[in-house]
């Protein structure tokens, strides 16, 4: 599949001369081997140039991209004997929500993650990665059985927030993901959260109250969007990759800033280029965190969980 993303624009330029350098080369029965070796080596030091040095919202392009992986795609990769469990007991089934259990490496565990669609017409179904109020309680439900059965849960963060819309408010949006964050903080089982692609405010935040939250290399999670924070300062929503370098929204700011607890490598070019690839580092790093958290007792993983939520955000005053 091929992005559109403009900073990949001399890459996929210089894949075409080469891929137009073999097929001559076939045609005409030459061998150019030298000038593709050439090509193909300033091929890759080109990627390595482009890709190590993306900037803030050159990342959240690349966290949006409609072939990023999904949760269901790190859900059927990671996940054997994946069952499916639907609706929330009291209003519907919202299909931005993926919820279920299944065995990770020999692991009974419960697995919840948000789901935006491959094209359009997914993407409508999906209400585009947004959940409703009924999408959160769904969650809800599934780390309450969870922790009754003592299954460990892992959730992908994948939103551009929870949907704002008239309905979902009057269904008790807020209140929704607010009984989430509380629940999650109380719950008496291991949580990893894995932020996938947009990690979009408290929409976001209500699959992210965990003992281990990751990101992957290019993924971003903020409390609002670019676009938002630029409409809101500055009142123009162009402003947005300004407003990205200031926001601290990538995996390596948060990182520094001690909200996440590790970063996830991606192939070169993002999580998309190679999915196995990407779903095998991301099962090695919660693999290990599931061992030792289920070596906790109930209070020393609330204990962890309740210090690890105070600590972010201190600061010493100089």
């Amino acid at each position: 599949m091929n992005s559109n993303l403009e900073f990949e624009k001399p890459i996929r330029e210089l894949e075409n001369k080469i891929n137009e350098l073999k097929g001559f080369a076939k045609d005409n029965s030459l061998d150019l081997t030298h000038e593709i070796d050439i090509l193909s080596n300033k091929l890759e030091n080109m990627k390595r140039e482009v890709y190590e040095n993306l900037s803030p919202w050159q990342k959240v392009k690349l966290a949006r991209l409609q072939e990023r992986p999904t949760s269901l795609d790190y859900i059927k990769k990671l996940i054997t004997d994946f069952t499916q469990l639907h609706g929330d007991r009291y209003f519907g089934n919202d299909r931005a929500i993926i919820a279920g259990i299944g065995m990770f490496e020999g692991i009974p565990v419960t697995v919840i993650g948000q789901q935006k669609g491959k094209d359009l017409d997914e993407n409508i179904r999906r209400n585009f990665g947004m959940p409703h109020p009924e999408g959160y309680r769904k969650a809800l439900r599934l780390m309450e059985q969870a922790a009754k059965f003592n299954r460990p849960i892992i959730t992908f963060v994948d939103t551009p927030g929870a949907y704002p819309g008239l309905g979902a408010e009057e269904r008790g949006q807020g209140e929704a993901i607010a009984v989430n964050l509380m629940t999650m903080s109380r719950l008496k089982t291991p949580i990893i959260s894995v932020v996938i692609g947009e990690g979009g405010s408290g929409g976001a935040l209500a699959l992210g109250v965990a003992d281990r939250v990751c990101m992957l290399e290019n993924s971003i999670y903020s409390v609002i969007s670019p676009e938002g924070l630029s409409s809101i300062l500055w009142k123009d929503s162009n402003l947005a990759p300004v407003a990205a370098d200031i926001m601290k929204l990538t995996a390596q700011d948060l990182m520094s800033l001690k909200v996440i607890d590790t970063i996830i490598k991606e192939p070169l070019g993002g999580a998309h280029k190679d999915l196995d690839i990407t779903a095998n580092n991301m099962k090695q790093y919660i693999l290990g965190e599931l061992k030792e958290l289920r070596k906790l007792t109930h209070n020393e993983l609330l204990d962890r969980r309740y210090k690890k939520l105070r600590s972010i955000g201190v600061y010493e005053q100089v």
